[in-house]
C-alpha cells in the first residue's frame, strides 16, 4: 500500500487545468511533476522499490506512447531491466503487431514488435494517467498477443470514475497508481 503522504506530496505538484481540453474537463497535467527533479525522484524512487521485490520485478518494462516513455524508461533502467516501447500506428520500423482501441471521438491504434516480448516474459506496463483505460488495454492484449505475462499497469495518476482502472481490473489485471482524482 502507497504511504498517504507520498500520494498528497505528489498531488500538491499536479497542476489541475480547467477546461482544457473541452469545457467541464479538469486536465491533471503532470509536466510540474517531471519538472521538479525532487518530486520526479519520489515518483521513480516509489515505483522502482516496489518492483525491486522478487515478487513483483519484471524481466521488462513497457510503456505507452508518449508520456508513458518518460517514466518507463527509467524505471527499466534502474530495474536493470529491458524497455519496450508500445508505440502509436506507424512508427517502428520492423513488423509489428497492432491493437486498434476506441477514444473518445474516434480510434487510435498502437503497435509493437513482434520481438519485443518474449513468451513467458513478465511485464510491467506503464503509462501517466489512467482515464479510460483504452490505451492501457491495448497494451495489455498486445503484450498477451505475444505471449508473455503482463504483470501488472502502473501510471502515476488515476481517474476511476472515467472507469479505466475497473475495467482493466475487471479484465485480470492488477493497477497500481500514485494518486487518485474522484470526478474528472
Amino acid at each position: 500500500m502507497l504511504n498517504p503522504k507520498i500520494s498528497d506530496y505528489i498531488r500538491q505538484h499536479i497542476r489541475t487545468v480547467p477546461d482544457w481540453p473541452a469545457p467541464g474537463v479538469q486536465f491533471r497535467d503532470i509536466t510540474p511533476l517531471l519538472q521538479d527533479a525532487k518530486v520526479f525522484r519520489v515518483i521513480v524512487d516509489t515505483l522502482v522499490h516496489r518492483y525491486l521485490d522478487t515478487d513483483m520485478r519484471p524481466d521488462v518494462v513497457a510503456a505507452l506512447d508518449a508520456r508513458g516513455f518518460i517514466l518507463g524508461s527509467v524505471i527499466a533502467y534502474e530495474l536493470g531491466v529491458g524497455f519496450v516501447p508500445v508505440r502509436k500506428k506507424g512508427k517502428l520500423p520492423y513488423t509489428t503487431v497492432e491493437e486498434t482501441y476506441a477514444l473518445e471521438y474516434g480510434n487510435a491504434t498502437v503497435e509493437l514488435h513482434t520481438d519485443a516480448v518474449k513468451p513467458g516474459q513478465r511485464v510491467l506496463l506503464v503509462d501517466d494517467l489512467i482515464a479510460t483505460g483504452g490505451t492501457l488495454m491495448a497494451g495489455k492484449n498486445l503484450i498477451e498477443k505475444l505471449g508473455a505475462t503482463l504483470m501488472e499497469a502502473c501510471a502515476i495518476v488515476d481517474l476511476p470514475d472515467l472507469g479505466g482502472s475497473h475495467k482493466l481490473r475487471a479484465a485480470g489485471l492488477k493497477v497500481f497508481t500514485l494518486v487518485s482524482y474522484e470526478g474528472h
